[in-house]
């Protein structure tokens, strides 16, 4: 019969691990870093002896400072074993005898003795893996997206395909965290010294899928808003509401790829810093500003002035014809009000429209008065007694 060497380690093991840690975040943590390590501080100022402790056990009894904006993961072998999503300072309790301590209260025999043979039979080393992690909860910002040729959606306000190359930014936000490290965050990041998962990182395959799921999204994001009658249906908002382009995005991205039901993702707001659309689409628009500017007492207004201006010109054209022009251009009650307000003219006012200038050819006249009643500009009322009057 003969003793192992490893068993001395296991003893000195057992008694060092004996120490309570005190976990807080690692001190290299980003804004834009959703999943980052609680280490234990060890020594603070020189004073502490939790120098030998094992690695990736977490002791009975341990503090773990929970800050603000952020929730706690406990893990042990790979599978969630605890949940804190509210601030403060927590102490860690495991039944797994790797985790006991005498200073926690249980007890030197629990603590030592059976932890020492635990670690006996895997060579000295602990017999499990426990760490914990934090996860941002605030909004993680500056998440970009662009495109690099036009998207194109059906724009119900300007009723027609519009298309852009767009650009900007979004700020996302992890609304379950267990979902998020479960079903999205690889294991490269959840284990002992992983590196920050951090959505800025180029070289962090989950965050660059992310950026190419919201360009695949763009476009239906842009018919979600264009097309909601609560927003106005007005392609012209979209650059200063934020918060309601961020939830047509929202929508899209979770009908494409369930960010939130599968990973526990939304996105809260959104930056567009350009939308460039393409030729169609610019002179669309710009006939739409026309006609918008023309509408309403402003277009009435636009309208009187037309009319004046036409009646201005009939009267200082001696052949009459500009007089015809001007009742081509107005629209058919306009027309018939003013051949109305000229018929109710005073006699003497009418005597010189009667006198036809020299050389006036009187079928011509006839022949225009005819082409505005097919037209429906003016009555057969009006050309009546406009004919009347051309004949004497």
């Amino acid at each position: 019969m003969g003793f192992i060497k490893a068993f001395s380690g296991a003893i000195g093991g057992s008694f060092a691990d004996q120490w309570k840690d005190f976990y807080v975040p690692r001190p290299d943590v980003t804004a834009t870093s959703a999943v980052f390590e609680a280490v234990p501080q060890g020594t603070n100022a020189n004073r502490g002896s939790n120098t030998k402790g094992s690695e990736n056990i977490i002791t009975n009894g341990s503090k773990i400072i929970v800050p603000e904006g952020t929730a706690l993961i406990t893990m042990q072998d790979g599978a969630i074993t605890g949940l804190v999503a509210e601030p403060g300072g927590f102490e860690y309790k495991s039944d797994d005898p790797n985790s006991k301590s005498m200073f926690a209260g249980d007890g030197i025999l629990a603590s030592t003795v059976s932890q020492s043979w635990d670690r006996f039979k895997f060579g000295g080393q602990p017999g499990a893996q426990q760490q914990a992690f934090y996860i941002n909860l605030k909004e993680i910002p500056n998440n970009k997206f662009g495109t690099q040729s036009e998207i194109y959606w059906d724009d119900a306000y300007l009723g027609a395909q519009v298309g852009a190359i767009t650009r900007g930014t979004y700020t996302l936000k992890i609304v379950d965290p267990v979902l998020f490290i479960k079903n999205f965050v690889p294991t490269t990041y959840l284990q002992p010294g992983a590196p920050l998962f951090d959505f800025a990182d180029m070289d962090n395959d989950a965050g660059a899928q992310l950026f190419n799921e919201v360009v695949g999204s763009l476009a239906a994001a842009f018919s979600n808003y264009t097309n909601d009658p609560s927003k106005g249906n007005r392609i012209s908002r979209i650059q200063g509401d934020s918060i309601g382009f961020a939830q047509s995005m929202s929508q899209a991205v979770e009908e494409a790829y369930q960010w939130k039901t599968d990973r526990g993702l939304e996105i809260v707001k959104v930056a567009l810093q350009a939308i460039e659309y393409d030729e169609d689409t610019k002179t669309l628009l710009s006939d739409v500003k026309k006609a918008d500017a023309l509408s309403g007492n402003r277009g009435n207004s636009f309208m009187q002035q037309s009319v004046a201006r036409g009646m201005q010109a009939a009267g200082e054209n001696p052949n009459g014809g500009a007089m015809g022009m001007a009742f081509m251009g107005m629209g058919a009650n306009a027309a018939s009000g003013v051949m109305g307000g000229l018929q109710q003219q005073p006699v003497q006012q009418q005597q010189p429209a009667q006198a036809q200038p020299a050389g006036e050819d009187p079928y011509a006249k006839l022949v225009e008065l005819k082409k505005l009643l097919d037209a429906g500009v003016i009555t057969q009322e009006d050309f009546d007694a406009q004919k009347a009057k051309i004949l004497g």
